[in-house]
């Protein structure tokens, strides 16, 4: 008899299915839901870059490129590393540093686990962490290890060198946070790159929210997120066009970091993703000319909505970057968070996300402001009600 789980390997039988994907699949079956779920921007892609991609569409840039990306995208992103990282721009240039054009960050963080993690390795993860990292810690065959960096959300040197061990092999850092918004000062910032660096830990920067922070610091003249990537070459740097440009489906990001490092995940983009989208190339190129911030400063309002909103009623860390916050669930009301959420759900189609998607505790749950104000201050009433009860 033909038995299909016969033919599932143990490897994907340990990944589990996304809450988040849950979540989704729920809202489908809802009439008119709150949907404060989905880590999405509400604003379309600009209509520069979609004309860019047409114009390179109808031109017949639709074959595939070489496989670490169209020239003109290099030569893009190194003219930004040499405006907000120089150092970084010269070590480009002097072939110390490559870059590897991606299919989208989530497709750099599948490479890097498989280039540079295996059996018998361990890779420090800070708890609450992006869905998504430790299943590509298990996909590569390590072991995530956890740093809880409950109640303020900040990955420290202190609690990171707690949990180093001599199979640690990798940190991921991910500032501004999903799921809770935490921004790292630089400070934290610098003490983090400088104990990954002493210890010989190769330390992941995930940037994939760079320009939605609230708590940027002067460089190179603008206000910049800060980023372990100001204190040394040492570390691979992703970064994406998703967020900043409402191009989530275009799936276009890119990493950076030493060549040897790069030079294997680009051996491995060519036997699984080939190349990012030809066009979606292009259209990168200028889109990194846009100025976004108009976008940004809308989101922000949307964070100072939330929080002036819901403290008070919920012990809430203020986010500094992303478009998500993490409350906890009050105490008082004798519940964890998936029970809190399913309530949610069933008496005001709310959707939002428990935090055991995203960590170990079940005690916050995450919402997304990537939406629009009415839907938004409607989560936020029903939210509010389920706190009195």
């Amino acid at each position: 008899m033909f038995d299909p789980t016969r033919f599932t390997s143990d490897r994907a039988r340990r990944i589990d299915a996304s809450g988040i994907r849950r979540v989704f699949d729920l809202a489908a079956t809802l009439k008119d839901p709150i949907n404060l779920s989905i880590g999405q921007p509400d604003f379309d892609v600009p209509d520069t870059v979609k004309e860019a991609a047409i114009r390179a569409v109808r031109k017949g840039i639709n074959r595939y490129t070489l496989t670490q990306g169209v020239r003109e995208l290099h030569e893009r992103i190194t003219r930004q590393l040499d405006e907000e990282l120089p150092e970084w721009g010269t070590a480009v240039r002097s072939g110390e540093q490559s870059i590897l054009v991606t299919s989208g960050v989530s497709g750099g963080l599948v490479l890097a686990m498989l280039a540079c993690v295996g059996p018998g390795d361990e890779v420090l993860i800070p708890d609450p962490y992006f869905v998504m990292y430790k299943h590509l810690v298990t996909l590569a065959g390590a072991t995530p290890v956890y740093i809880d960096t409950y109640p303020d959300f900040q990955l420290t040197a202190d609690r990171i060198e707690s949990q180093i061990t001599p199979r640690t092999k990798m940190l991921l850092f991910n500032s501004p946070s999903n799921p809770t918004g935490v921004v790292s000062p630089p400070a934290v910032c610098a003490d983090v790159a400088r104990l990954c660096s002493e210890r010989n830990i190769l330390l992941l920067t995930d940037e994939i929210y760079d320009e939605f922070c609230y708590e940027k610091t002067p460089r190179h003249g603008k206000p910049r997120c800060p980023t372990p990537a100001t204190a040394g070459l040492d570390m691979l740097l992703m970064r994406g066009f998703s967020k900043t440009y409402g191009m989530t489906g275009w799936r276009l990001g890119y990493a950076v970091g030493p060549k040897p490092i790069v030079e294997q995940m680009t051996k491995l983009q060519q036997y699984s993703f080939v190349c990012a989208p030809s066009m979606v190339q292009v259209a990168g190129v200028g889109a990194m000319d846009l100025d976004m911030s108009p976008y940004v400063e809308a989101y922000r309002q949307k964070r100072d909505t939330v929080v002036s909103r819901l403290t008070g009623s919920f012990d809430l860390t203020t986010p500094g970057g992303a478009f998500y916050a993490f409350p906890k669930v009050p105490e008082r009301l004798g519940v964890t968070a998936t029970k809190f959420v399913e309530r949610a759900v069933q008496e005001h189609g709310l959707l939002i996300i428990p935090g055991s998607v995203f960590s170990s505790r079940d005690t916050h749950f995450r919402i997304s402001y990537a939406c629009d104000n009415k839907m938004l201050n409607r989560g936020l009433d029903a939210l509010l009600k389920l706190a009195r009860i």
